[in-house]
């Protein structure tokens, strides 16, 4: 971790208020299946004391390549996996080791648009269906006017809603998948790689529809990808995770411009760009040359 990240926690308030979500040295660790009865089974640490804070109104990103840990962690923040250690806060409230029926507060107050929408839509609700469900389950009134309002803020038309989801393409079934997260009114959006799985031309359109939703609707979003550009563009503060733990963290111009760890800098160099691609320049000879920089 940098001296930045040293003298104080990842992301953490500097004016002494009570941070939205508050991670304390968070770890997960998870017992393989035996393989021989001789042996003791296999143990894997998939995070190694992760601690943040997320204030109000941020916008907050974890970036780190497959296996970084990003997804253990993700599903502890929205509370659907325990910790081996360490705590999660949320709104100054323990949320580990709660039950599920003591977490109804934060299935209202954090709502999650997935990386893959044909894979979270079910296919055999229609749009209106898939939007208000979330209304349904908690019992709010006025679900009709709801949807008209989240339809045309992400953009889809009114006939929309009396559709299926294969009837859509991939960055409309995505607008889809957000319309519903913002159906319940969260007060936090946590967004798994939701631009991965789309074409690259949509993909600016939905990170640019990201942030005005949040700007518009004052949600705090903490937003997970493997890609550093990406989280440029929507997010303020950054968290660079890398085997399990947090080895970088700060503004997001920062990170990009002036990157302290080793890891964060191949994160960077792995980037592909137009001027690299027109030297003939590969981003795994870049990280290759990074790397070779970095040793003694």
């Amino acid at each position: 971790m940098t001296a930045e990240g040293r003298s104080t926690v990842a992301g953490a308030t500097t004016d002494g208020g009570q941070p939205l979500i508050s991670v304390r040295d968070l770890q997960r660790v998870y017992t393989m299946p035996r393989t021989s009865l001789r042996r003791p089974p296999t143990r894997v640490t998939a995070l190694r004391g992760v601690s943040f804070d997320v204030r109000k109104g941020q916008r907050f990103g974890i970036v780190g390549e497959s296996g970084s840990g990003k997804s253990t962690l993700l599903r502890l923040l929205c509370a659907l996996d325990q910790p081996t250690a360490g705590s999660i806060r949320f709104a100054g409230l323990q949320i580990t080791g709660r039950k599920e029926r003591e977490l109804r507060f934060l299935r209202k107050e954090l709502q999650i648009v997935f990386q893959d929408p044909m894979g979270s839509l079910n296919p055999r609700m229609r749009v209106r269906d898939i939007i208000c469900e979330p209304l349904v389950a908690q019992r709010q009134p006025d679900r009709q006017e709801r949807l008209d309002e989240l339809l045309a803020v992400v953009g889809l038309p009114s006939d929309a809603a009396a559709r299926f989801p294969h009837q859509f393409s991939g960055g409309q079934r995505q607008r889809i998948a957000i319309a519903r997260a913002l159906a319940p009114r969260p007060s936090v959006l946590v967004a798994d790689e939701p631009v991965s799985a789309l074409d690259v031309s949509v993909q600016a359109q939905i990170l640019n529809l990201l942030a005005d939703l949040v700007e518009r609707f004052g949600i705090t979003l903490v937003f997970v990808s493997h890609d550093l550009s990406v989280v440029r563009h929507v997010c303020d503060t950054v968290a660079v995770l890398h085997e399990g733990q947090i080895v970088e963290t700060g503004p997001t111009e920062r990170i990009h411009t002036a990157p302290q760890h080793p890891y964060t800098r191949r994160l960077i160099a792995a980037v592909p760009t137009l001027e690299r691609a027109l030297a003939g320049i590969g981003a795994a000879e870049l990280a290759h040359d990074v790397s070779s920089a970095e040793e003694p």
